[in-house]
């Protein structure tokens, strides 16, 4: 058997990340970079005409016809923090780079900052993950299932309709066949209505669902989409069947890294941001040394996300 093609992929190694990234000037750059591609331009009145200084060792711009002043970090993720940047950097590497998943506990002993700093730069990273892929759909074929995260309730149900999960929709668009592209998931209730909502933003309209046969599954035709629907019947066989080898393996190997990285977190309220992490890593496994790049593009484009907007529940962000 041949090795992976992706899992054995270069990446980006942390001696080509420290070149790039290693100091504060050079990330300092790589933000100014992005942020004004094609030079300053102020973020009140669009005039491109400007000053710089600094003051209390941050460089600042200064427009030339309102003279409003602002840092590059300013309306974006990086706004009003006290960190510098290349520890922002570093967190944006491990984030990308790793196969499964990296705590906030891990990842304070790697940047040697308080537990709190590491939970709020992960959750900040992990919102421009999730805006970004807010808009994903899928097209083709493409595998759903239902599944569920949570902790073990003794003497409760297990599975679908335990009191103690949390629901969410995994879909996984395929080759023909069968080798998986991307993911979409979403936390979510199995009812029609829900499924119905779903589908018209994730599902293009020409998708070929395959799905079991739990009955709210039928709704993604309200989004155009056809449906494959078999009955599998429960039971430790049903996740052997070769029309969900994708969507199977994928929640398989999902469980598998949460369970080794965490060993706590508030799914019920933070669920979006934890799903949009894996979505995020896995639609972009293709090309590893250029996830980094492009989640920093995301970051700079991402307006500031401070403590209370993290810790709110889903719908109020």
């Amino acid at each position: 058997m041949g090795i992976n093609r992706v899992q054995f992929q270069k990446g980006l190694s942390m001696a080509q990340f420290m070149e790039r990234y290693g100091t504060e000037e050079k990330c300092h750059a790589a933000v100014v970079a992005l942020r004004w591609p094609n030079g300053f331009v102020c973020p009140e009145c669009k005039d491109r005409r400007h000053y710089t200084f600094e003051r209390k060792g941050l460089r600042y711009w200064q427009c030339a016809s309102c003279r409003e002043q602002t840092t590059v970090m300013c309306g974006t993720v990086f706004e009003s923090t006290k960190l510098p940047l290349t520890t922002w950097f570093l967190a944006m590497h491990l984030l990308t780079q790793a196969k499964n998943n990296v705590s906030a506990l891990e990842l304070k002993r790697h940047l040697g900052v308080r537990y709190k700093t590491a939970w709020l730069l992960k959750h900040k990273l992990m919102q421009v993950m999730s805006e970004r892929e807010a808009d994903r759909q899928l097209d083709g074929r493409v595998e759903i299932d239902d599944a569920y995260l949570g902790g073990e309730l003794p003497g409760g149900k297990s599975g679908r309709g335990s009191e103690n999960k949390v629901s969410f929709i995994a879909a996984v668009q395929t080759t023909e066949t069968g080798n998986p592209l991307k993911v979409c998931l979403k936390k979510l209730e199995f009812t029609k209505e829900a499924i119905t909502d779903w589908a018209k933003t994730a599902l293009s309209a020409s998708v070929h669902v395959v799905s079991d046969g739990l009955w709210c599954f039928r709704a993604v035709t309200a989004a155009g989409a056809t449906q494959e629907r078999i009955v599998t019947g429960g039971g430790p066989a049903c996740v052997k069947l070769e029309q969900f080898r994708a969507v199977n393996t994928f929640l398989g190997n999902l469980k598998t890294a949460y369970s080794g990285t965490y060993h706590a977190f508030d799914f019920a309220k933070y669920a979006h941001r934890y799903l949009a992490e894996v979505q995020y890593r896995f639609n972009r496994r293709f090309d590893l040394s250029s996830i980094l790049k492009r989640l920093l593009v995301a970051a700079v484009a991402t307006t500031a996300r401070p403590e209370r907007f993290l810790r709110a529940a889903e719908h109020c962000g």
